[in-house]
């Protein structure tokens, strides 16, 4: 018997990019609650973040999203480059994950300087020479363009 994923259940069709969704909530058998979020920042299927962005954009996540909200485990881009997982400790809403990753994303429009980034060198980072602070300032200004919506199916933006 295969374990169903329910990322690979999503029908990427109907999705209305950029967005943020509960995937899925999930207790220990301590009863601690960990929550996983689809952070979508470009329509599946139609476009990705090239992987110098995205992986700059992945490294400044990392702290920012931990600056604006508790409970922060990991940041990790999917595979296919639209977007990241987010998993935390306890039960945010999307509302307050997309009003996290929205401010995350105007710092990193319009703050931050390449100084800033962490990880960018040979004893930090697995591929230090894949970064573009470049790349990650023009996706960040595209998407929140568009705005982020709280709802992956109709758009209502925060």
């Amino acid at each position: 018997m295969k374990t169903e994923v329910e990322s690979f259940t999503l029908d990427h069709t109907k999705v209305k990019a950029p967005y943020v969704r509960l995937i899925t909530r999930e207790q220990g058998p301590k009863g601690d609650v960990i929550s996983n979020f689809d952070l979508r920042l470009c329509q599946p299927n139609e476009t990705a973040v090239p992987t110098a962005g995205l992986h700059t954009i992945e490294h400044l996540l990392a702290g920012l999203l931990r600056d604006r909200m508790a409970g922060v485990i990991d940041c990790s881009p999917f595979g296919c480059r639209t977007g990241f997982h987010l998993i935390t400790w306890g039960e945010q809403t999307t509302t307050e994950v997309a009003k996290a990753l929205k401010s995350s994303l105007e710092a990193i429009a319009n703050d931050i300087e390449w100084e800033d980034v962490p990880g960018t060198d040979k004893y930090s980072c697995g591929n230090y020479r894949d970064h573009s602070l470049f790349s990650a300032k023009e996706w960040c200004k595209q998407i929140l363009s568009e705005g982020i919506s709280d709802d992956p199916f109709e758009r209502h933006v925060v």
